[in-house]
């Protein structure tokens, strides 16, 4: 075969450290639009970015051309560094040190979609860190408590 296809849809998930609630407006609609613009530079296709004020959902096809450990340092080091021009009240402002990626049929690509922008009602319900669990359970991903937070 001379050519190669890819199309992985991943989910990534990650928090700001120790869940800090920090993501407010205005800028919280900017730091998503920064986030989807970096995986789109990297050809890492943004479906959807979104999230709470403590954590934040991206769906996005994984490129070809990228693992996704560099596009995770990508997103966490530009976005850190980016929030913390915005402000005195974000100079403190860090992520968790790991993240979650979840791999997605395309056939659930709108479930996931339609998930990720319903955050804000969705964590009138739920903890972050209930949520993340539930993750890891439907995923299958064996953890050891003590060291999924930071």
């Amino acid at each position: 075969m001379g050519q190669s296809l890819v199309k992985n849809y991943i989910h990534i998930v990650f928090s700001t450290k120790y869940r800090e609630p920090l993501i407010y407006e205005p800028v919280e609609n900017e730091l998503h639009a920064y986030l989807g613009g970096i995986c789109n530079r990297l050809e890492c296709n943004v479906v959807i970015v979104g999230g709470y004020t403590d954590h934040i959902h991206i769906l996005c096809m994984l490129s070809k051309k990228i693992a996704l450990m560099k596009l995770m340092e990508e997103l966490k080091s530009h976005s850190s560094k980016w929030i913390k021009s915005k402000g005195k009240s974000y100079e403190n402002f860090y992520w968790q040190d790991g993240y979650g990626a979840f791999s997605v049929k395309g056939s659930e690509v709108d479930k996931v979609t339609a998930y990720i922008a319903n955050q804000h009602n969705h964590h009138n319900k739920q903890k972050f860190k209930d949520e993340y669990r539930a993750f890891l359970k439907k995923y299958k991903v064996e953890y050891d408590e003590r060291y999924v937070w930071d």
